[in-house]
């Protein structure tokens, strides 16, 4: 006999349907001369259940992010409260400015040693070892009366970042799944934007109402807060083997990597100039009291660029650098132009943040995409860079503050943001090239 469906789905033997929902599977017996039909095997329901959702390990990201803010923030506040350190040292602006270029020294000697010395350490304890170095180097700072006690401290907090750089963009990728692990960087990353935008503006106005000794105090008491919350919320990982370890030289040979490396041994160069100096600067258009105003609106900007870098550096990496640098050199070439204070400098300070917010994600995603298996390797040579940049601009600065004046600076931005339009131009192929390695979709426009 023939059998039709039932409500479920499944043939009952009986030719009606079950009410029950399952098919019945009693014997019936066969019409005479038929055979009995066989009772279809019930097939397995299809499995719906979705695959768990990806999701970013935000309570870790956030620490490593608020150890980005510490070492940006330990490294620039000094820009901001350059006047008052001066008057309490008893030295000159320019010597004050060298706080800024020995701790970017003390990073830039002892990156790579450090990094390579370190490469075997679990990544915890290397971070508490690190933000532990800047506890102890912000409250000598803190309490120092004596400019070669402060310079000391200074140097210890620069190799304590020295031992930061070098672990914690490769932290943050080892955090996350592997689909999530650029966003990851991003996430770590946006320390330093935040430093700029707000840390700097509040540390200068803390400095200014209280003192520049409490804005350094204040650093110490969130390091102890970030130690617990390392300690409580972030994963351990271990170091890398012995064949794992990153080789420098090798990395120098890979195509793209010379490239991105002299760009940012420049473009910071020439950031620095002003930067470190900026209070100097703005002294000098008789805006010493709007410090902390121009820092907000230059941090306020940062952030705008580092949300549109990241939303859109996997497909246009390449224009967003010229981009960057394009409004970094109209911010310079605007100051250059102005003979007092007013809202042209505000102006200036927005094209200059948001020219630059982004140029860390920017160079280090060119970095490890130029680096390939080398990229550790790259990325440590960047950060060594980045700090000889950081030490060359504050002297080149101090120099050109005694010898000239303040007002040098301007030209002085100009002048080396052209030989770094040329390369990331030239190095259209390798470096800055016009489609990122996996990126989806076409070539940049």
């Amino acid at each position: 006999m023939s059998t039709s469906p039932d409500t479920t789905g499944t043939a009952d033997t009986a030719g009606t349907a079950d009410t029950s929902g399952t098919a019945d599977t009693t014997d019936v017996p066969a019409a005479p001369g038929k055979k009995h039909a066989p009772t279809p095997p019930t097939p397995p329901a299809p499995d719906r259940t979705e695959p768990p959702r990806q999701k970013l390990p935000l309570p870790a990201l956030l620490a490593l992010a608020t150890a980005v803010f510490l070492t940006s923030l330990t490294e620039t506040l000094p820009a901001g409260l350059l006047t008052a350190m001066s008057r309490d040292l008893e030295v000159s602006e320019s010597a004050t400015g060298q706080t800024v270029t020995v701790y970017a020294l003390g990073t830039a000697l002892t990156a790579i040693p450090l990094t390579a010395a370190t490469a075997g350490w679990r990544r915890k304890r290397l971070l508490l070892t690190a933000v532990a170095g800047f506890a102890v180097a912000n409250t000598v700072t803190a309490l120092s009366s004596a400019y070669a006690l402060t310079m000391t401290a200074r140097f210890v907090a620069g190799v304590a970042a020295g031992l930061a750089w070098a672990l914690l963009a490769g932290y943050a990728r080892r955090l996350a799944p592997a689909p999530l692990q650029g966003r990851a960087i991003a996430v770590a990353m946006a320390g330093i934007p935040v430093a700029l935008s707000l840390g700097v503006p509040a540390g200068t106005f803390l400095g200014h109402a209280l003192g520049w000794r409490t804005a350094f105090l204040a650093m110490s008491a969130l390091t102890v807060v970030l130690l617990a919350w390392t300690v409580a919320a972030v994963p351990d990982h271990p170091g890398a083997r012995s064949g794992e370890r990153p080789r420098m030289l090798r990395a120098l040979g890979v195509p793209g990597v010379r490239p991105v490396l002299f760009v940012t041994l420049v473009f910071v160069l020439a950031h620095t100039v002003l930067y470190a100096y900026v209070a100097a600067y703005l002294d000098g258009l008789g805006m010493e009291d709007r410090t902390d105003l121009v820092l907000l609106v230059f941090g306020a900007a940062s952030l705008v660029s580092i949300w549109i870098v990241g939303a859109r550096i996997q497909r246009r990496l390449r224009a967003l650098t010229v981009a960057g640098t394009l409004l970094v050199a109209a911010a310079a070439a605007l100051l250059a132009l102005l003979t007092d204070g007013g809202a042209l400098v505000y102006v200036a300070a927005a094209l200059w943040g948001l020219g630059w917010g982004g140029v860390p994600t920017l160079l280090q995603t060119a970095a490890g995409d130029a680096g390939g298996e080398h990229a550790d390797a790259a990325q440590a040579m960047l950060v060594t860079l980045w700090n000889v940049a950081m030490a060359a601009g504050g002297v080149l600065g101090g120099v050109l503050l005694d010898a000239v004046g303040s007002r040098s600076f301007p030209p002085t931005v100009l002048l080396l943001l052209l030989p770094v339009l040329v390369v990331v131009l030239a190095a259209r192929d390798h470096g800055f090239p016009s489609r990122r390695p996996g990126a989806d979709g076409g070539t940049e426009d």
